[in-house]
């Protein structure tokens, strides 16, 4: 994951803990930030085909059947990934999945809107116990993410 960062030029550096980032809370604890300021980076399978890549504040939840009208399709063509597909697809376990580097080249990102009260977020760095910061306008470019409205009211 540091790799990534370091090809993209951009000078951030992955943090380990001793402990656990795997959930929102944890990594929030971790770093010392607000619950919302921590990304999660979940994925979906849209029309059993289309991988996406939903980045949501960490104190939202994804509300599936807007996710699905995003897209056009029934709410029943939107599933999460299972943890075998994260990992065939995007390359990381749940709990561990970072916005960018991911083993399927060209994931479709799409942005909670929610985020957009932060300058600094804080994202998964690619194992269940790493994180690192990054500014909202360059998660958004380095990730091409649409932003959207894609959580539960």
């Amino acid at each position: 994951m540091q790799h990534a960062l370091d090809q993209l030029q951009l000078d951030i550096r992955v943090r380990e803990f001793d402990s656990g980032t795997a959930t929102s809370r944890q990594a929030a604890e971790n770093i010392g930030c607000e619950l919302g300021q921590i990304v999660k980076s979940l994925g979906f399978i849209i029309r059993k085909t289309a991988p996406v890549l939903v980045l949501a504040s960490g104190d939202q939840s994804v509300d599936e059947r807007k996710l699905a009208a995003l897209f056009q399709v029934g709410r029943k063509q939107v599933r999460m990934m299972n943890a075998e597909q994260c990992l065939n697809i995007l390359g990381y376990l749940p709990g561990g999945v970072p916005p960018i580097a991911h083993r399927t080249d060209e994931i479709l990102s799409i942005m909670d809107a929610t985020l957009e009260r932060y300058e600094t977020v804080y994202a998964a760095g690619g194992a269940d116990n790493a994180i690192f910061p990054i500014d909202l306008a360059t998660l958004q470019s380095v990730t091409r993410a649409t932003v959207a409205d894609v959580v539960k009211s």
